[in-house]
């Protein structure tokens, strides 16, 4: 089945916990069922936390040449070009200084480790980050020297104890983060002010001319939220079945967790045609 320019979907996919499963898994019915739906014609649009290397590998893994990707949780943005850096060029790229909120937060806790990720794709980083979805590409630096960089994204990992205030520092500067908690190691993702999945899709979205009712998005985690606020305001929004209530409560529809096939079941809801089905089947979706 091929789709008429009219009829195209803007389909934005998050990674890990959506496409991903634990251990690097990925279904491959699933796999098959986004590239029919690239097939098709419809624009699938990887939306990752991921750095850019650490995202393109998977993105090979389901096949797929999408000609956009949107990576570092918005800040990153790429457009398909054959002759680009392994086939991608930079089209939007958002950074910011992260010397205030550094040296603000610096001043209350010296222990914290801190990591920039740089517009060309580099992690600098003052103690180890054994995070496997930042950049291969690392470089130990001083504080200090972490100061004069531009950063797409600030990293900051620190005991939980130092969340209130951390907190209290970065929201004073309006900048956009996400918050993960691991045991009792709290680990603070910052962008750019007003930067997020949201921003670097409708940016996509608007060159691309496709209609705000054609937009469909799926994601468990709390970097996803804005996206999917953003795709149920006039589209169709999937948080899959493990997300956190809050991460549901951004969606039109939930669906089963990343391990019982959810996404595959969202998609073949909303592209059964694409996927070689008569009509979308009752149940697939809550």
């Amino acid at each position: 089945m091929q789709v008429t320019e009219e009829q195209r979907y803007l389909v934005a996919l998050d990674l890990d916990g959506t496409v991903v499963q634990r251990g690097g898994v990925i279904d491959d019915e699933l796999r098959e069922a986004i590239r029919s739906i690239e097939r098709a014609g419809h624009q699938v649009v990887i939306s990752t936390g991921r750095s850019v290397d650490s995202a393109l590998p998977v993105i090979g893994q389901l096949g797929i040449t999408p000609e956009w990707i949107v990576a570092c949780n918005g800040a990153m943005t790429l457009k398909r070009d054959p002759l680009g850096d392994r086939g991608y060029r930079h089209e939007f790229v958002e950074t910011f200084s992260p010397r205030e909120v550094l040296t603000r937060i610096h001043a209350h806790l010296i222990s914290s480790v801190y990591g920039v990720e740089t517009a060309d794709g580099e992690l600098l980083y003052t103690d180890d980050i054994p995070a496997t979805t930042l950049p291969s590409r690392r470089r130990h630096v001083t504080f200090e020297e972490m100061l004069n960089t531009q950063a797409t994204r600030l990293l900051i990992i620190s005991p939980s104890t130092a969340l209130e205030r951390y907190l209290a520092v970065v929201d004073a500067m309006g900048l956009t983060r996400i918050t993960y908690g691991i045991n009792d190691i709290v680990w603070l993702d910052i962008a750019p002010a007003g930067v997020d999945k949201q921003s670097a899709l409708e940016a996509v979205r608007a060159r691309l001319g496709i209609d705000r009712s054609r937009v469909f998005a799926a994601g468990d985690g709390h970097n996803d939220v804005a996206m999917l606020q953003w795709a149920d305001r006039h589209g169709d929004a999937v948080a899959m079945g493990h997300a956190p209530d809050e991460v549901k409560a951004a969606a039109g529809r939930v669906t089963g967790a990343v391990h019982e096939g959810g996404l595959y079941s969202a998609l073949k809801y909303r592209f059964p045609k694409e996927l070689g089905f008569l009509d979308a089947e009752p149940g697939d979706l809550s």
